[in-house]
């Protein structure tokens, strides 16, 4: 079966706006391309990806100047990627801010895949767009794919600043004849046409910055909300079933495989079968959570170490102290000392 592609209600928010500052008559637009501008109201709505794709494309034929994806960008707010922007716009660096983005990009859409890695002197942020399987089609239009990274750029400027620019924009779609440059105005960088993935480099100076937002208890907060909010809609997703258990088991104790399979009424069996279909195991997901929530707690002051040890599961510091030692090759208060020194 065809997998259905959907987008969070909240992109309503900077289409709204887009279409109000270009003077667009927004019911109109909305009816034309099937779009119940109520959705709004329901923050966990989901509205087919393809009726963004065309209501972008209806308001680039109205200003007949290709541009509609950067007076979206414009608009951004952080309500439109629902408790994902709050969790984004309270991170430490850039750099953990994206990295939330594609942990959680199913909460934005599934239209696409995100990857974030280094070299030397950059951050890359790579997005592969999904394809139709009857076709091979590309999920997302190039206005659509052009539309996020003014998004990605815009809340970049928001926590860096305005005069922030990234090094290179590559656009995965063939260059479009009328191209008028608007894209090298707005991101102020080398942009490139390529048919393929897309990708945003950002200085790694930059990228790791601490920010002076950050708020590590209120992105605690939003991780959970996203967690938990993950297992509703994509609950044919185990993995994300089985995070939000343990989140709400984990200050007791580390609960194991069996408990989890109970709680979620299943065999120990087919729970196994299951995350081997997903190639992970209970294991790795398991270990996973406690780390990042572990690297949550550990920047906020008021928790001790041996409270955040005991808030993740572990029945004394010895055993937190070995587990976080693996996971970061440091103790807990060297990575705390380490973390303050750079604020």
């Amino acid at each position: 079966m065809a997998e259905y592609y959907s987008t969070l209600s909240g992109w309503i928010i900077p289409f709204t706006r887009a279409m109000d500052v270009c003077g667009i008559e927004t019911d109109e637009a909305f009816i034309q391309c099937g779009i119940d501008p109520n959705s709004v109201k329901d923050p966990e709505a989901r509205i087919g990806t393809q009726r963004f794709v065309e209501l972008l494309d209806y308001c680039n034929k109205l200003r007949g100047t290709g541009d509609f994806s950067i007076q979206v960008g414009e608009c951004f707010h952080p309500g439109m990627f629902h408790a994902l922007g709050y969790a984004m716009m309270t991170s430490s660096t850039l750099k953990d801010a994206l990295a939330r983005i594609v942990t959680y990009k199913r909460v934005v859409s599934n239209a696409c895949t995100l990857e974030l890695s280094e070299t030397n002197e950059s951050l890359v942020l790579k997005m592969m767009v999904s394809t139709f399987d009857t076709t091979g089609r590309k999920v997302l239009s190039r206005a659509a794919t052009e539309t996020f990274m003014a998004i990605v750029v815009k809340f970049t400027r928001e926590l860096l600043g305005i005069n922030f620019h990234p090094q290179k924009l590559i656009i995965g779609y063939d260059k479009p004849a009328d191209y008028s440059e608007y894209l090298s105005t707005f991101f102020n960088c080398d942009v490139e046409f390529s048919d393929g993935d897309s990708y945003l480099f950002f200085e790694k100076v930059h990228a790791e910055k601490y920010l002076t937002v950050a708020n590590p208890m209120i992105n605690g907060i939003h991780e959970k909300m996203l967690t938990d909010f993950l297992s509703r809609i994509d609950r044919h997703d185990l993995t994300y079933v089985i995070k939000n258990k343990i989140y709400e088991i984990l200050p007791l104790g580390a609960p194991s495989q069996q408990e989890i399979a109970e709680k979620l009424g299943m065999s120990l069996r087919n729970l196994q079968r299951k995350l081997q279909e997903q190639d992970t195991c209970y294991k790795t997901i398991l270990e996973d959570t406690r780390k990042s929530l572990t690297l949550d707690y550990i920047k906020q002051a008021h928790l001790s170490l041996s409270e955040i040890g005991y808030l993740v599961g572990f029945s004394s510091v010895g055993n937190f102290n070995r587990a976080f030692k693996r996971w970061t090759n440091s103790t807990p208060g060297e990575y705390r000392r380490q973390y303050i020194s750079k604020k």
